[in-house]
């Protein structure tokens, strides 16, 4: 029986994979597949999907800047989304009922601010999965989102203990007293060295985080969460973050296979459900307009509520217990489901076209913009070479590079804190998205001989190569590949110089050794 889950599973993703959408469509569409089927759901399925979410949440923590919960666009925006989209969407849904659309469900007005609320919330796996396909989980809007996500789940925790009545044990005052062991945990991870032992430390300060929280009656995945951000300054936490990546998406996938196991739908849902995916476009503008108003971008705003425009999965967590305590009929949690099914298939497809959709209505987009918002990058006068991605690889090239041309070469970084590191270090290099239309614009009136290709993601390489074709950029184009089938597909989308670094670097090793071998004099 399980093979024939991880059977329809691989199918199905991958079937998703060759149609160019992400393997989550695939897994949502198998689960809810074998459950149309009769086939029963793995007794540890459930225990799976957890130790995703939570592995998810550790390894936002390891990303996670926690000042950037404290700027306005963030604590503002999540408030006053919350505050209007409950008042507008518990007065819609009785709407149909009244008009006699969907007269077989019972909606109160208890009934509607119980949906209302539960379909307020934006999808942390969702939109995670999203921006780390992207490679944007650093730069300006993907980090908007995940401090949006992050105030959304506090709210999610305050609502949890209203509901249920249980009050955090008064022990819970003692995790502030985390701070003070952090010393011991940073020993233990600069002493677990690079192999077998660094992933393992991660589950357990993951799981034992969650663990703990969960003994004080607090949502262990926000314990999850807070040892990820204990661990955000360490030397080792992007490489403890890598090391947890497969584990944390092969998890990740027994959750998206029990979203369709919570129920099957009827035909008589499909209208209400269709008027809920409808919403999706008052939740978006809702975001949008908000964002502009508090003075961001066109650009930043419009990706940022694109991505946040999906229902969570925590709405099915309201459901059920608005099931439980009598408050909901079980037809609002199938719909509820149903709602959120597809709001992940909708949101992944629409967030791949993202880029390509503001470059063809950037006009439009931004001239909602306040005033004195659009603040582009701007380039340096004189550039010869334009290095995209300021990692390892395209720190090396740079500073190669730098010795012969120059103040020539300018480096471009989308994190903004890595780029200001970088500058004070006395590097030439500014903060920029690689994929951003004016960006492109901008450089494709200079005279760019060479524009390398240093970037995490082939995502993201087709992203920004199609931006440098519809722009107009003329020049020279080297990019680097981790598979010979990447490295294949970028010379085909018109890469002059495609550099596999994992089969080419034992020769850069060879060439560099070889004096070595030279008689000694």
């Amino acid at each position: 029986m399980e093979y024939i889950w991880i059977l329809v599973a691989f199918l199905c993703g991958f079937i998703a994979r060759q149609l160019t959408m992400p393997p989550l469509v695939g897994f949502l569409l198998a689960g809810f597949g074998m459950n149309a089927a009769g086939i029963e759901p793995l007794t540890n399925l459930q225990t799976l999907a957890d130790l995703g979410i939570t592995l998810m949440l550790f390894t936002i923590g390891l990303k996670l800047d926690v000042r950037a919960l404290l700027r306005t666009e963030v604590w503002a925006t999540s408030i006053a989304h919350s505050g209007i989209w409950f008042v507008l969407v518990a007065a819609l849904v009785p709407v149909p009922a009244w008009l006699g659309i969907a007269q077989v469900y019972d909606v109160s007005w208890q009934t509607a601010g119980l949906v209302a609320f539960a379909l307020s919330f934006s999808s942390t796996v969702c939109v995670i999965k999203m921006l780390e396909d992207a490679s944007e989980l650093k730069v300006r809007h993907g980090k908007l989102a995940v401090g949006i996500l992050i105030i959304q789940d506090i709210i999610a925790v305050l609502f949890l203990v209203a509901s249920t009545g249980k009050i955090p044990s008064p022990w819970a005052f003692a995790l502030l007293g985390l701070w003070l062991i952090r010393p011991v945990i940073y020993q233990l991870m600069s002493r677990a060295g690079h192999g077998e032992l660094l992933p393992l430390m991660g589950f357990f300060l993951a799981l034992g985080g969650a663990e703990l929280f969960q003994l004080v009656h607090i949502k262990g995945d926000l314990g999850a969460l807070m040892f990820g951000i204990l661990l955000a300054p360490h030397a080792k936490s992007a490489e403890l973050y890598k090391s947890l990546m497969g584990f944390k998406d092969l998890f990740l996938i027994g959750f998206f296979l029990s979203i369709g196991f919570t129920a099957l739908p009827t035909l008589d849902m499909v209208p209400v459900t269709l008027g809920l995916l409808l919403l999706l476009l008052v939740k978006f503008a809702l975001f949008f307009f908000l964002f502009v108003a508090l003075g961001l971008p066109g650009r930043t705003a419009y990706l940022t509520s694109l991505g946040l425009a999906n229902y969570s999965e925590f709405g099915l967590i309201v459901a059920h217990l608005g099931v439980e305590e009598g408050w909901l009929s079980n037809d609002w949690l199938v719909i509820i489901a149903l709602a959120m099914s597809l709001s992940f298939i909708i949101s992944s497809f629409l967030y791949r076209k993202a880029h390509h959709i503001y470059a063809v209505q950037k006009d439009l987009i931004n001239r909602f913009e306040r005033k004195g918002a659009h603040n582009g990058v701007k380039l340096p006068q004189k550039i010869d070479i334009l290095i995209l991605g300021m990692g390892r690889v395209g720190k090396g090239a740079y500073q190669t590079l730098s010795q012969d041309f120059g103040g020539a070469v300018c480096g471009v970084e989308s994190d903004s804190d890595r780029a200001i590191y970088l500058q004070e270090k006395g590097l030439n290099v500014i903060a920029g998205d690689s994929d951003d239309m004016e960006f492109w614009q901008q450089a494709a009136k200079r005279n760019i001989r060479l524009v390398m290709l240093a970037l995490p993601s082939q995502t993201e390489m087709r992203s920004t190569l199609e931006m440098m074709q519809l722009s107009g950029y003329q020049g020279r184009v080297a990019a680097v590949a981790r598979y010979e089938d990447e490295r294949e597909e970028l010379l085909a989308l018109g890469v002059d110089v495609a550099f596999n670094y994992y089969s080419e670097v034992g020769s850069g090793f060879a060439a560099e050794s070889r004096h070595l071998l030279e008689p000694q004099t």
